[in-house]
């Protein structure tokens, strides 16, 4: 018996073993909730809890971190990224009495990785994250999502606001062509030369040519990206670890031109619909547009809207006292 038939066969002994058989002719007994195979009983894991999603298919990867009746569930950047650069989280909430629990999306960071492309949508990433919620018991919750992770947070909010109690958009603008449009200004930074050779690249497609990540690299992210040099090392991890074909199907191959499965996303018109206690934060320096975030907040009934003054998309490391004081503040319910 190989390794394989031995953890199978195990896992279905395990649950046999918890399933008593009915006497010929009894009714049978109402079906109880599964056995958690995928989490050993009575161990200590750091907070750490892995949670089966898609159906029970795969299995995603969540950390749990500090106590207090106020509970965060985060949803980064990508498509694609992980919960890594959101590890600046841990030097501010948990002090503050606020618990942190990062997931990594099914394909990033220490989630399964399946090579599938059938799963990289939003209709999916959206169920994902109740599946989640339900096997994390949150209710009452605060979601928070940045980037990408606050678009699926925006339409999470638009279906199962019911179980929240706060939402959080960080650095997402509620439409593609609104971060378009702004996006598109960003690349004035850059010096005739440089920009001639973009808008080349740009017209040919040709985005993989190692000029062309240059350009992103060097020019473009330590300007709207992250502006500290150089950039920490949770930010380093979860570039490294970017999971390049979710992002391509459902992004595309540039931050500046969206083709993906995502190209059609607008939801200014029904941001009233979210009723929730909100609050978007903003940057001077993002991608997405410091005026859009504060239109979100005013188009939100219980929202409001902050902008950092000296931060990029994320502000959370190149603005961080000021991003910390207002997103600290508003958790524990004060206005900001």
């Amino acid at each position: 018996m190989d390794r394989r038939e031995l953890l199978l066969g195990g896992t279905a002994l395990a649950l046999a073993a918890g399933r008593p058989a009915a006497a010929s002719g009894q009714t049978t007994p109402p079906a109880t909730p599964p056995a958690d195979t995928l989490n050993p009983p009575g161990i200590r894991m750091a907070g750490i809890r892995m949670v089966a999603v898609r159906g029970g298919k795969y299995k995603v990867w969540t950390k749990t971190m500090g106590n207090g009746p106020i509970k965060v569930l985060l949803l980064h950047g990508g498509p694609g990224a992980s919960h890594d650069y959101l590890e600046a989280m841990e030097s501010f909430l948990p002090e503050a009495g606020i618990q942190i629990i990062y997931y990594d999306q099914l394909g990033c960071g220490n989630s399964d990785r399946p090579d599938d492309p059938t799963l990289w949508t939003l209709a999916g990433y959206l169920e994902e994250v109740e599946e989640v919620r339900q096997a994390l018991g949150l209710e009452k919750f605060v979601l928070y999502g940045h980037s990408w992770g606050g678009l699926l947070a925006i339409d999470y909010a638009l279906k199962y606001q019911q179980h929240l109690s706060g939402l959080v958009i960080s650095n997402m603008a509620a439409g593609v062509q609104a971060v378009l449009r702004h996006t598109a200004t960003i690349k004035d930074v850059l010096d005739p030369a440089t920009r001639k050779q973009l808008d080349a690249l740009e017209a040919a497609k040709d985005y993989d040519n190692p000029a062309y990540q240059q350009i992103m690299m060097e020019k473009l992210y330590p300007v709207m990206v992250c502006r500290l040099q150089p950039w920490p090392e949770p930010v380093m991890r979860a570039f490294g670890r970017l999971n390049e074909q979710i992002y391509n199907q459902m992004q595309g191959k540039s931050e500046f031109l969206v083709t993906g499965n995502l190209k059609d996303w607008e939801r200014w018109d029904r941001l009233k619909e979210i009723r929730v206690r909100a609050l978007t934060i903003g940057a001077r320096y993002d991608e997405m547009d410091p005026a859009d975030m504060m239109k979100m907040g005013t188009l939100m009934p219980n929202a409001q809207g902050v902008v950092c003054p000296k931060g990029a998309h994320m502000c959370m490391w190149d603005d961080q006292a000021f991003y910390f004081e207002k997103l600290t503040a508003w958790l524990k319910g004060q206005r900001v």
